[in-house]
């Protein structure tokens, strides 16, 4: 490809330059590259321009003057970046609807519900999310929530060859605020809900919001949580179309006649001439929020909300998210990622007026991420559990000890047990053997997650394998 195919550039020193490809990784270069300068978070990759050349790359984009002869300055080489790689793989979100999900809680199962709804109507569909990638039924592995540029167009391109004509994506606030998705037109763009989390990266809650916030500006049809604090402000000046849900405030869909059970939801859907029966084989309100936002979005579509509800009827819920463990006992053991406040007291509250013995919460906190949000996650967890047992969960660089330090901040004053075993494993191993009759047990952080990330390095933690090894030994 011609560097003026690649891109429209006013020097004009490369237009007949043979390019061939295009990377914001030094590493990566290979000879005849175009290598895009990135002042990213932890690394500035004007720093590495040098090490690029070296390797082969004729054309360096960058943001500021280096003093190559080769360079090409720009104002946001992010954006650049975003739109060559859309040029390299041929455009490919032109060649598909895109749907993006954003919010602090719910994107994974919202996605998983989309393409239920997508294929039961006989679409083939793409996904990119936290778990995995997927195209139709084949699984690629996904390292991040929302993959880089080139990551991302690169699999935008493989759905359009393999005959997708939906994608799906979870869509970040780190994506959006580092403009991974730029350029990228949404036919339909949901917000779920906004709370605490990825404040070390942020900063605040404006910011937070405000990236976020980008990806209204990106879309033609908006679907937009208004239960939530932050809706008014998320929907405020933004230039689609706007469709409103809630459980109870004035909006276009509205959940009604809520009933819920320990192992599912049911709820009437109720908007402008509309009244539909919905079934969801998973428990708590937040299925009833992630189950409406699916099928709003499905209807904004084109789809009826009697074949999104048949096909919700059908999904069995997505691994990692209010995931119950079959255990063979008397006792339940639910599985969820909930990693934030309020995903922790979603999950615990869904529970907590359920029939049962006692609620047994397991949890722990990232590290080197957000440490103002532990000690809330630490009161959350014994304002809804009836027994509280602390952990580990990815303590990354820091210290294991010192992150239950500060969850145990806000357990301060109960008169409910709280119990700290820093091992995960040994952890999950006790709240087994002191389960009792009718306890539910929640495991709360890990979700889907099959590892655990140590200052030593990664090691594999499935907690699926973890509860069954529990269980023979209790045999």
């Amino acid at each position: 490809m011609l560097f003026k195919e690649l891109y429209d550039s006013k020097d004009n020193r490369f237009s007949d330059l043979e390019i061939t490809g295009v990377t914001c990784d030094s590493r990566n270069v290979k000879p005849g590259n175009v290598f895009v300068c990135i002042n990213g978070p932890l690394n500035d990759g004007h720093k590495f321009a040098k090490n690029a050349i070296d390797s082969g790359a004729v054309i360096i984009i960058c943001e500021r003057d280096l003093g190559f002869d080769n360079q090409i300055i720009v104002k946001k080489s992010r954006e650049v970046y975003a739109k060559m790689c859309a040029v390299w793989f041929g455009h490919p979100t032109e060649k598909l609807k895109i749907i993006g999900v954003t919010g602090t809680n719910g994107k994974t199962s919202v996605t998983y519900m989309l393409k239920k709804i997508l294929e039961a109507n006989g679409h083939k569909v793409g996904l990119v999310g936290t778990i995995q990638n997927m195209i139709g039924d084949t699984v690629i592995p996904a390292k991040n929530t929302t993959p880089s540029c080139y990551e991302l167009n690169s699999l935008f391109s493989l759905m359009a060859t393999e005959g997708c004509s939906y994608a799906i994506m979870e869509v970040s606030s780190h994506a959006l605020d580092q403009e991974r998705v730029f350029g990228i037109n949404f036919d339909v763009a949901i917000f779920t809900n906004l709370t605490q989390d990825h404040l070390d990266y942020h900063l605040t809650m404006e910011n937070y919001l405000a990236a976020k916030k980008k990806l209204f500006y990106m879309c033609k049809t908006a679907v937009i949580n208004s239960d939530d604090q932050y809706s008014a402000e998320m929907m405020r000046g933004i230039p689609p179309k706007i469709v409103t849900y809630s459980t109870g405030n004035d909006s276009d869909y509205s959940a009604k006649a809520i009933n819920y059970r320990p192992a599912a939801v049911e709820y009437e859907l109720v908007g402008d001439s509309l009244i539909q029966h919905i079934k969801v084989k998973t428990c708590g309100k937040f299925s009833v929020y992630n189950s409406m936002a699916a099928i709003i979005a499905a209807k904004e579509l084109g789809f009826s909300v009697l074949s999104s509800a048949n096909a919700l009827a059908e999904l069995e819920g997505v691994k990692g998210r209010a995931e119950l463990v079959p255990t063979g006992r008397d006792f339940s053991v639910i599985i969820d990622y909930a990693h934030t406040p309020d995903g922790l007291k979603n999950i615990l509250s869904s529970f907590r007026d359920y029939p049962k013995n006692r609620l047994i919460a397991v949890f722990g906190c990232g590290g080197d991420r957000d440490k103002t949000k532990r000690p809330i996650m630490g009161k959350v967890a014994v304002y809804n559990a009836d027994y509280v047992i602390v952990t580990s969960d990815n303590p990354r660089t820091e210290d294991p000890t010192a992150i239950i330090e500060d969850i145990l901040v806000g357990t301060e004053g109960t008169n409910k047990p709280v119990k700290v075993i820093e091992n995960r494993i040994e952890a999950i191993e006790y709240a087994i053997s002191i389960a009792q009759k009718d306890d539910i047990i929640v495991l709360a952080g890990k979700g889907h997650e099959t590892y655990q990330v140590l200052s030593t390095g990664t090691i594999h933690l499935d907690e699926r394998e973890v509860v069954r090894d529990a269980l023979a030994k209790l045999s």
